[in-house]
């Protein structure tokens, strides 16, 4: 029963902290011009309109059955880029504050388990703030995988000089095979780099 009630608290941990992640993206797009996601009411921290079946449930209950890292996506925030003051790196920007508001997180819940002993914080709050600073480091790196339609393809493509147009092409085209082939396969890449920046912020091993 243990171990299915600390699923469950990991699966709503995931779920809020991919609203955050998306509610970052469509306040961004906001702050640069395009009102696309306030507009279709995408700006709210209520999951309902953010869930994605497969993304937000499915996916995230198949990794903790099979023990791997919990890691998925909420629906999409819309967002038009024409409508954005920095046609260049407003994508990128975007795109990039997903994944930052997933490490502020963990950055926040991850100190005050670096000083819970300055804050006298109890053992319960110090394993579930750990829960909620690792699961958000995992989030942050793989969303940062340059692979559309994650973020870090946004972050990618904004860099890329003209000449590299067909490459952009071809990861746009492929980009659902090459992400479901990076999960299946090379997902195993996340945990040690969700771990070290864990253990950077936190002082402890997770």
């Amino acid at each position: 029963m243990n171990q299915v009630f600390a699923s469950i608290i990991e699966l709503a941990i995931l779920v809020f902290s991919i609203v955050i992640h998306e509610v970052s993206h469509g306040a961004t797009a906001y702050a640069l011009g395009d009102d696309t996601a306030k507009n279709e009411g995408r700006l709210t921290l209520n999951p309902l309109p953010h869930i994605d079946p497969f993304g937000s449930i499915i996916l995230p209950a198949i990794m903790l059955l099979s023990g791997g890292p919990v890691f998925g996506w909420a629906r999409p925030v819309p967002y038009n880029p024409f409508y954005l003051k920095n046609q260049k790196y407003g994508p990128a920007l975007v795109g990039a504050a997903g994944p930052l508001s997933n490490i502020l997180i963990a950055v926040v819940f991850g100190f005050s388990i670096r000083f819970a002993g300055v804050l006298s914080l109890s053992p319960q709050f110090i394993q579930i703030a750990g829960s909620i600073a690792f699961l958000n480091l995992i989030l942050a790196v793989f969303n940062l995988v340059p692979i559309p339609p994650l973020d870090g393809s946004k972050v990618l493509f904004a860099t890329l000089p003209r000449s590299a147009e067909r490459l952009q092409e071809f990861f746009e085209k492929y980009g659902m095979i090459l992400l479901l082939v990076f999960i299946f396969f090379f997902s195993g890449v996340i945990l040690p780099v969700a771990g070290f920046l864990f253990r950077l912020i936190t002082g402890l091993r997770f």
